[in-house]
């Protein structure tokens, strides 16, 4: 296998334009979102923030050559209520054309490990589609397991869609006490 092209880094201000338009085309063409209007780069830029601000990683992955934006993941805040403190949700989106390259396992793992060292002790996906075998398979080679599957639970692109949920433990997971 040959070595990455690519480099992952902290999301910077910059980097909303191009975010836009990789999340526009996931809402547009996809079901991974249950969004169905892609919101600006002024939006995800206040999203970005709000995630910053509770001291959790924002990242991206860029070309070694061009620096061209080809991909970002994100860990937020589960639930908002206090007893979720410690469990985060990750949503890891790459560029079309862009599968395949092994960019969205690389934002993963390092969102786990920055995670894990936070010291979260879960890690919750929260899949759209039940189809959406990339996303599973991505998931359940960084150690993700299956928890559930919410039936027809939205209506987008004019069908039912699901919503599987997977977890993954961080650190000692549920072993310890925080």
């Amino acid at each position: 296998m040959s070595e990455p092209t690519f480099s992952i880094r902290p999301a910077a201000v910059g980097d909303f334009d191009a975010i836009q338009r990789i999340y526009a085309h996931h809402v547009l063409s996809g079901l991974a979102s249950f969004e169905e209007t892609p919101p600006d780069a002024v939006e995800l830029t206040r999203r970005w923030r709000a995630i910053a601000d509770a001291d959790l990683p924002y990242l991206c992955a860029t070309e070694d050559m061009n620096g061209a934006l080809v991909g970002y993941a994100y860990a937020g805040p589960y639930r908002p209520r206090s007893a979720y403190r410690f469990t985060v949700e990750d949503s890891v989106y790459v560029a079309p054309g862009q599968a395949g390259r092994g960019i969205g396992r690389a934002l993963l793992s390092q969102l786990i490990g920055i995670c894990t060292n936070l010291g979260k002790r879960q890690m919750i996906a929260v899949i759209g589609d039940s189809g959406n075998a990339a996303s599973i398979a991505l998931h359940r080679a960084c150690g993700f397991d299956l928890t559930g599957t919410f039936q027809a639970i939205g209506f987008k692109h004019g069908r039912w869609v699901d919503s599987v949920l997977m977890q993954r433990a961080l650190g000692p997971g549920s072993t310890t006490n925080p």
